[in-house]
C-alpha cells in the first residue's frame, strides 16, 4: 500500500466527483426527501468501486475488443439524461415534490436502485471521469495504481454518503414547495445541458 498514491487518487477522485452532474442532483435529491439515502449512496460507492477498478486495470482492452462501446454509452445516456431532465420539468410545473419534504417515499427501493444505477451506468460523464480519467492517471503509479484507485474510490464513497446525509441540514428550505420548484427546475437544466454537451461533442 503507498499512502502518496493514495492520497493522491483521494485528492483526485474527490475534485473530479465534487463537480454538479446527474449522478450527483440525483443523490442530492433523495438526501433531501430522505428516501432510501442509504441504499443510494451505497449504491453508488460500489458502483464507484467497479468503475474504477475497470479503469485502473483494463478499460483500455475493452474500447480494443468493442469500439462501438464508448458511442453507444454516449448516446443511450444523452437519451436517459434528456427523458429524465423532462421528468423533473413536469415536476416542478406540478409543484407537487415539495410535499415529500417530510421523508415519505414517492418509490420503492427497487425502484430507486434502478434509477440510481442507470444515473451511473448511463452517465458517460461518469465513465469517463471513473473509467477513462482515472484510468490512465493510475498508469503514473505503477504498481501502486492499486493504491491510487482505492483512493479514488474512498473518496468517492466519502462524497456520496456526506452529499446524501449532509442535504438534511438544509431540508428546512425545501419544506417549501417553491424551493422544490426551483431545484427540480435545476436539475432538469443540468440534465439537459450535460445531455447537450454529449452529443455536441460527438
Amino acid at each position: 500500500m503507498s499512502l502518496s498514491a493514495l492520497g493522491a487518487g483521494y485528492a483526485i477522485g474527490f475534485s473530479l466527483i465534487l463537480a454538479i452532474g446527474a449522478q450527483n442532483a440525483f443523490v442530492l435529491r433523495q438526501g433531501l426527501r430522505r428516501a432510501h439515502v442509504f441504499a443510494v449512496c451505497l449504491t453508488c460507492s460500489l458502483s464507484e468501486v467497479v468503475l474504477v477498478s475497470i479503469g485502473v486495470f483494463g478499460f483500455g482492452r475493452l474500447t480494443e475488443l468493442a469500439p462501438w462501446f464508448s458511442t453507444a454509452m454516449l448516446w443511450g445516456g444523452a437519451l436517459f439524461l434528456f427523458v429524465y431532465g423532462a421528468f423533473c420539468f413536469r415536476s416542478a410545473w406540478q409543484g407537487s415534490a415539495g410535499l415529500q419534504a417530510d421523508g415519505a417515499a414517492e418509490t420503492s427501493l427497487k425502484a430507486t436502485i434502478l434509477a440510481c444505477l442507470a444515473f451511473t451506468w448511463l452517465n458517460p460523464h461518469a465513465i469517463l471521469d471513473t473509467v477513462v480519467l482515472l484510468g490512465a492517471l493510475s498508469a503514473q503509479y505503477g504498481e501502486a495504481r492499486g493504491s491510487f484507485g482505492a483512493g479514488a474510490i474512498l473518496a468517492a464513497a466519502s462524497f456520496f454518503f456526506l452529499l446524501g446525509y449532509g442535504a438534511r441540514l438544509v431540508a428546512p428550505v425545501f419544506a417549501r414547495p417553491s424551493a422544490w420548484r426551483v431545484l427540480d427546475t435545476v436539475i432538469g437544466l443540468t440534465m439537459w445541458a450535460i445531455a447537450l454537451a454529449l452529443l455536441l461533442r460527438h
